[in-house]
């Protein structure tokens, strides 16, 4: 029961500051990560081991949506753009880090760098009319492509710090996961072209949407309980069964069925938990030094996020670059394994958390100026 008043609490007040700043036209993710951080003062005595996992979970659906926003054939198109500059970012985040730490090259500058490559994916969302269909699911696509890079890296450079020396258990460990990323896309190439009128007419005969979610969380938790066996984050695992679970496989209801249920679940117990979570461990510094990272961060990748995406007006230039460089609340998750992991020091960790956190801030108050201003002056976008 104690636990059971901490998640009410928590996801009470995590929905009430998101709807919060919803009407202030900020993503309800926003509010959920401020409550954690407000939460963090008065819940002292919260039992932290059960609320890790809770957060977890959230994680764990949140990837799962995040795999149902594309098809394997979209992320393939997109990925022509976005991995380039997905590594293009990398390598200059990367650069901009130096100054730093002191102009030596560690695993702060890798972890640091992953962390400030990321996309937010509900910022992307929200600002999608500024980007049109086709270059939606190109920054949908750099979005989870950077979520899920980072996430490698970062177990890449954990797997170094634990086994020095040992690169071919290493590398072994590459190949795995590699193969295994490689034969379930596979498998859901062969699926679309041999399987897919048996698989819609299958889960046509389920009666009821539950039998649905089930069938598919049993192959969700199986896939990441590989992808965590193999070396790799388990909500990889997730991302990938979202993403096989497309309309194309399954047929446009089931489709339907499987995203309201997860939706729902997802956005509304589990997310909650995990933003407010990230909220509750959120650890930075205010000082000159931090806030000097953060501009310096921003205007360097705006400006290349920018120019990358440019379209004829500035205006949907500036938006689409902020929706690139938007950061993404899993680099609050790759920083708290880094640091955990003793891989990526306290004073880095801080000022990766900070700039994340005010990135995010940032490129979403600049889609609602400019979506203030076209709103006063529709034709400034055409």
């Amino acid at each position: 029961m104690q636990i059971i008043g901490y998640v009410f609490i928590i996801i009470a007040f995590a929905r009430l500051l998101a709807e919060g700043f919803e009407r202030l036209g900020y993503p309800g993710f926003l509010g959920e990560i401020t409550a954690g951080m407000i939460l963090s003062a008065v819940l002292i005595n919260m039992p932290r081991d059960q609320m890790e996992l809770m957060a977890e979970l959230g994680l764990f659906f949140l990837m799962i949506s995040a795999g149902l926003e594309v098809t394997p054939e979209e992320l393939h198109y997109a990925g022509r753009i976005t991995v380039p500059l997905y590594a293009l970012t990398y390598l200059v985040m990367f650069a901009v880090t130096l100054p730093f730490t002191g102009w030596t090259v560690s695993s702060d500058n890798i972890i640091s760098a992953a962390i400030l490559s990321t996309a937010s994916a509900p910022i992307v969302v929200r600002l999608k009319r500024f980007f049109g269909e086709d270059f939606l699911h190109v920054a949908l696509s750099y979005a989870v492509i950077s979520e899920i890079m980072g996430l490698l890296i970062v177990y890449m450079v954990v797997r170094f710090h634990e086994s020095p020396g040992h690169y071919e258990m290493i590398l072994s460990s590459i190949i795995k996961d590699a193969l295994f990323v490689g034969a379930i896309l596979y498998a859901n190439y062969l699926l679309g072209i041999k399987q897919k009128v048996r698989i819609i007419r299958f889960l046509r005969r389920l009666k009821s949407d539950e039998a649905v979610f089930g069938l598919f969380m049993v192959f969700s938790t199986s896939l990441a309980f590989i992808s965590e066996e193999i070396g790799m984050h388990f909500s990889i695992g997730g991302f990938l069964a979202g993403l096989m679970m497309h309309s194309d496989l399954v047929g446009t209801k089931q489709y339907d069925r499987l995203t309201t249920i997860v939706s729902g679940v997802t956005y509304g117990i589990f997310a909650p938990i995990f933003f407010a979570w990230r909220g509750l461990n959120f650890e930075t510094e205010l000082s000159f030094v931090v806030i000097e990272f953060f501009v310096a961060i921003y205007i360097v990748r705006l400006a290349l996020s920018t120019m990358a995406v440019r379209k004829t007006d500035l205006p949907t230039s500036i938006v689409r670059g902020a929706g690139i460089a938007s950061f993404g609340v899993l680099g609050l998750l790759m920083g708290e394994i880094g640091f955990v992991s003793g891989v990526l020091s306290e004073h880095m960790y801080a000022m990766s958390s900070l700039a994340s956190v005010l990135g995010i801030f940032t490129s979403a108050t600049l889609g609602r100026l400019v979506n203030q201003r076209t709103s006063k002056n529709p034709g400034s976008l055409t």
